[in-house]
């Protein structure tokens, strides 16, 4: 084989990485905007269509009811999600897994991974609409409504301040494209990052609990996902401290883990 037609070959294969690369980040732009309508069960209609025509309170199969069979259909879905989280963000499985994928495309195969299982959650979901508490007056509503967002603005600010496209596959695959090896980020605690070491998680935890109302429902989802992310970050800062070492160390024994101003929680 000629050294013209390998490195032909090899642009093909940078050119087909990216397209992949691009696809799983487009989904989840989409499956990331459908899951703030998803929890803060968003209820508009562009050309009469509803933009998100299934919610977290809203929508689905059953009438509702607190049953059985509706709670372990959305546990199951649930741990789906934080299986297939979870084991794919682990070490062990990327050294194994990228012996099968190029390692170009493994975060965006993560990624897309992800945003098919949350397409699967949203799609099964069972609605439990027996309500815990309801804010109906205003200002009120509309505050806890503005507050929810704001957690979801806080998820993306902190991927922004770290690498965002990182964290999604961009950086790997455009790097392939170009032939070009990515470098490691050096350790770094940007804004956020120094008032809590997981601002990420943090803007989820009150994107989901900030709510003017409280279902049964949004309750399980949001003890679930609260639980998951406690038990993830044992993890993923396990994970970090094998990579940093004492840096990271001496950054958990300052900075708290989800609790601005206290060490109490983390």
């Amino acid at each position: 084989m000629s050294v013209s037609t390998t490195t032909s070959r090899s642009r093909a294969a940078g050119v087909i990485a990216f397209i992949y690369g691009l696809a799983a980040y487009v989904l989840f732009v989409v499956v990331f905007l459908y899951a703030i309508g998803f929890v803060t069960n968003a209820d508009f209609m562009v050309a009469g269509l509803h933009i998100v025509p299934k919610s977290i309170d809203r929508g689905g199969l059953g009438d509702g009811s607190l049953t059985a069979v509706a709670v372990l259909v959305d546990v199951g879905l649930l741990l789906l999600f934080a299986a297939q989280h979870s084991v794919m963000a682990r070490a062990g499985f990327k050294r194994w897994w990228t012996k099968i994928v190029p390692s170009a495309v493994e975060r965006s195969t993560y990624v897309l991974f992800s945003s098919v299982c949350l397409v699967v959650l949203f799609a099964f979901w069972w609605p439990l609409t027996a309500t815990i508490w309801d804010v109906g007056a205003q200002p009120w509503r509309g505050l806890l409504v503005a507050v929810s967002l704001a957690g979801f603005g806080i998820v993306l600010a902190s991927s922004l301040l770290i690498d965002h496209f990182d964290l999604f596959g961009l950086r790997q695959v455009f790097a392939r494209l170009r032939a070009r090896q990515t470098e490691e980020h050096a350790f770094a605690t940007p804004l956020l990052y120094r008032i809590v070491r997981h601002p990420l998680y943090l803007g989820f935890v009150i994107a989901f609990w900030v709510t003017p109302t409280m279902t049964v429902g949004h309750m399980l989802f949001a003890v679930a996902t609260t639980g998951y992310i406690l038990v993830a970050i044992q993890f993923e800062e396990r994970d970090l401290v094998r990579v940093f070492g004492e840096q990271y160390v001496d950054y958990r024994r300052e900075v708290p883990m989800l609790v601005p101003g206290t060490h109490r929680f983390g």
